[in-house]
């Protein structure tokens, strides 16, 4: 590992899959409780209506985005999620994630491994992606939260964050690793660690109302503390509306931005607001469709990228 590399905990680069056919993906449906499937026509259109004004807000603030177009076969109604099979490190890493849904799997398509691979200075793959056969997955960082700069990652449990991934994830890339567990109010296991927190340079978004125990809420705090986060709470109800689901930026000339939905910006307390403004820029851009049909936001379209 090419440990001499300055470790910044955010980027100015990242990669957006603009999707080719955007639809409600009945394989991840079964277990991701902000999925809701929207009989209208015209979802497609509409999320790439979203997509591209996204990717236009970010380049009108002066942060670089690589997009990649989707392609029509094999079909991959997620793909405009990228950040759960791939992650970026500055260390020089390219890790490979399992995916939970088979369709999703396919989402490793040649042009863009081929990007990250040959295009762009990850000299070093590592593939967790043999768990598929044992039905074990780690999701990226929708299963994982990084302190990139701490070496930790967070994350809780469910049908797509194993513990043996997980460890070995922090085993092979030399991270402390913390695993808790968070049930939403139907006791089910939320689905992505990164619809309850967030963590930046120095503020950490989190639900502590969905961990299941004091004992694992207590040590979650003190982690965050001890590596001098400030802690924005949010509630269970704020967390439904996607206000987990940021993810801290900077533009190419190094000003903090946190970037996020319209729908987790309006479920914000004016207080909440203020917190996040002292230390970044608040992004918001529209994406109530594919926030209904894809159960995703703002943070899960973006896949950070680390090297040239």
């Amino acid at each position: 590992m090419t440990d001499n590399k300055q470790v910044m905990q955010t980027t100015s680069k990242v990669l957006m899959v603009r999707p080719v056919q955007f639809e409600y993906n009945v394989e991840t449906g079964v277990n991701n409780q902000f999925q809701q499937k929207n009989e209208e026509g015209g979802v497609h259109q509409k999320a790439l209506e979203e997509f591209d004004a996204f990717v236009k807000l970010l380049q009108d603030y002066d942060v670089e985005v690589v997009v990649v177009q989707d392609t029509k076969e094999p079909h991959t109604p997620d793909s405009i999620f990228p950040n759960n099979w791939f992650s970026s490190h500055n260390t020089g890493e390219l890790v490979l994630y399992p995916m939970f849904a088979e369709n999703r799997r396919a989402e490793r398509k040649p042009v863009v491994l081929d990007l990250l691979r040959n295009k762009m200075k990850h000299d070093k793959v590592i593939d967790l992606t043999h768990w598929e056969e044992k039905n074990e997955f780690l999701e990226g960082t929708g299963s994982m939260i990084f302190d990139r700069e701490k070496r930790i990652a967070y994350a809780c449990r469910s049908q797509r964050t194993s513990d043996q991934v997980f460890a070995e994830f922090g085993e092979r890339m030399n991270y402390e690793y913390l695993l808790f567990d968070a049930i939403d109010k139907a006791g089910n296991p939320i689905y992505h660690t990164n619809v309850m927190m967030e963590v930046g340079t120095k503020l950490a978004i989190v639900c502590l109302d969905v961990i299941k125990t004091q004992e694992q809420r207590d040590k979650l705090v003190a982690k965050l503390q001890e590596t001098g986060k400030t802690i924005v709470e949010i509630t269970l109800d704020q967390m439904m509306q996607f206000a987990g689901n940021m993810i801290e930026l900077k533009s190419r000339s190094g000003e903090p931005i946190m970037v996020m939905s319209q729908t987790a910006r309006n479920a914000l307390t004016p207080e909440q607001v203020e917190i996040i403004s002292k230390h970044s820029k608040i992004l918001a851009t529209e994406l109530e469709t594919i926030e209904t049909n894809g159960g995703g936001s703002a943070r899960c379209m973006i896949a950070e990228l680390f090297v040239d």
